[in-house]
């Protein structure tokens, strides 16, 4: 498998270091808010690589944390009068709703930051007893960047760009405007916890340098987490792991693209924000997991009511044929024509080029595209009177089904009952669109009446009503059938 490494800025072949166990290290949430979009992506394509790596037969082991004490949970929990920690612990548990709901594996490991404030103490000592570290006189404890040569070099940054930028806010006691804090002395009405130093809480970048050493062992096989991050969390983390230990922290780091919203950044100031239960109030849980894997992971994913849309249609279609092929290989009295050779081949052909891709980085744009030649396939066998009822038509189907359902596990797709999933997909489509399925089935009752009455015209105006309330109808052996246009 290749995977692009951030650090080398190239796709390089991945093998664990220790035998076929992966030990993968995610940054999780900092929990003060919903989960937005932005979330549900780094989500989606770390549980996809996770699902990928143990269907290539390993072992993985995978870390995600939560962040649950930080200047964002204080400032949210003093705005609503709340506890932080009881806060973080209400937003930990609504993170967990809203996974659930898009199907993600939860992490074999899920540890707090404020669980590992020991391990933080003794990261910090050591980096103080190296001198990378120093404290003030008033209880602060900092990175001394300037101490650790390769800083920058996650995020190709130079220390000379980064000094343009920088300053020393009034107050603070750093040495360099560049250090950051690995300890912060306690506020009044702040969380505090006693240190060496004095009362105070951990900076957020040394959670994550406690916590990967604590739970993996370095160096990691992969860490990861959104862009976002590359600079200044992943390369501070690298910095205070790397001189602490001694030891290189990981030897891939994977980092999946931004989320825009209408072709712009999502952002709260430009009131583009969407949480996932905002998404969810409008589309199923299935919709915007399949959104989200049509773009490659490191490329940026436009989050729109058409690309949401197109991802239902998608949808839509590979469920139908699923439904279709299912009833069909329930039939009998087959026959035994042969199926065309260039059937199968083009079957095995789309199963090899689905693996390529998976391997390729992680590509699920692509591995979506097999999916559709699937489709595609066991359609054009069902469309064709002489094979449809043939063994090797059968055969095939079943065939497309096992894959469907083996890279549909991989994606975290395609599981629900056909029946039940495509029931649900009209009806939140139709409450979004403002469609009452009862208004509907009575026109179609009506509908019906006026064409056993050979009332053609009334069936046609009918239609015509239905039409332009966005809904088609598909009259069926056993009935008309209607859907969301």
């Amino acid at each position: 498998m290749q995977l692009y490494n951030t650090a080398t800025r190239r796709k390089e072949e991945f093998t664990p270091l220790s035998d076929n166990h992966v030990r993968m290290y995610v940054c999780g949430i900092t929990a003060y808010d919903y989960c937005h979009i932005g979330h549900a992506r780094s989500a989606v394509v770390f549980d996809v690589l996770v699902r990928q790596l143990r269907h290539l037969g390993l072992t993985v082991t995978f870390v995600r944390n939560f962040t649950d004490i930080d200047d964002k949970i204080i400032n949210r929990a003093n705005e609503l009068g709340e506890d932080p920690a009881r806060l973080a612990e209400r937003f930990i548990h609504a993170f967990y709703e809203d996974m659930d709901r898009l199907n993600i594996l939860r992490a074999d490991l899920e540890p707090k930051a404020t669980e590992h404030i020991q391990e933080m103490f003794s990261v910090t000592q050591e980096l103080i007893a190296k001198g990378h570290a120093y404290a003030t006189p008033s209880g602060d404890v900092y990175f001394r960047v300037r101490s650790f040569a390769g800083y920058g070099k996650l995020s190709g940054r130079s220390l000379d760009d980064l000094q343009a930028g920088a300053r020393v806010a009034p107050g603070e006691e750093k040495e360099d405007p560049l250090d950051f804090a690995l300890w912060k002395a306690a506020k009044p009405g702040e969380p505090f916890w006693e240190s060496p130093w004095g009362p105070g809480r951990p900076g957020w970048h040394l959670e994550c340098s406690a916590m990967s050493d604590k739970h993996l062992g370095l160096p990691l096989d992969i860490h990861g987490g959104g862009q976002d991050l590359i600079f200044p969390h992943h390369e501070n983390e690298i910095a205070q792991s790397e001189a602490a230990t001694g030891k290189e922290l990981a030897r891939f780091w994977v980092h999946n693209g931004f989320v825009q919203v209408n072709a712009e950044k999502m952002s709260k100031s430009l009131g583009n924000f969407s949480t996932i239960r905002d998404i969810l109030a409008d589309y199923l849980p299935e919709t915007l997991r399949f959104f989200l894997l049509t773009k490659h992971y490191r490329s940026p994913v436009d989050f729109t009511p058409e690309n949401m849309e197109e991802a239902e249609k998608n949808l839509r279609r590979i469920y139908s044929a699923k439904a279709d092929m299912a009833a069909a290989v329930g039939g009998t009295k087959w026959s035994k024509t042969p199926l065309p050779a260039e059937l199968t081949a083009e079957l095995a052909a789309a199963e090899a080029d689905w693996a390529k891709a998976m391997d390729d980085d992680l590509n699920t744009a692509a591995a979506l595209g097999h999916v559709f030649t699937l489709v595609r396939l066991a359609g054009r066998v069902a469309e064709d009177k002489a094979l449809r009822k043939a063994e090797a038509a059968r055969d095939l189907w079943t065939r497309c089904l096992k894959d469907l359902d083996e890279w549909g596990t991989v994606l975290g797709l395609f599981a629900a009952d056909p029946a039940a999933f495509l029931a649900d997909l009209k009806a939140v489509r139709a409450k979004r669109k403002g469609i009452d399925p009862a208004k509907v089935e009575e026109l179609l009752a009506a509908r019906q009446e006026a064409r056993k009455a050979k009332d053609f015209a009334r069936s046609d105006a009918l239609r015509d009503e239905l039409l332009a309330m966005g809904v088609e109808v598909k009259d069926t052996p056993t009935g008309p059938a209607w859907d969301v246009a």
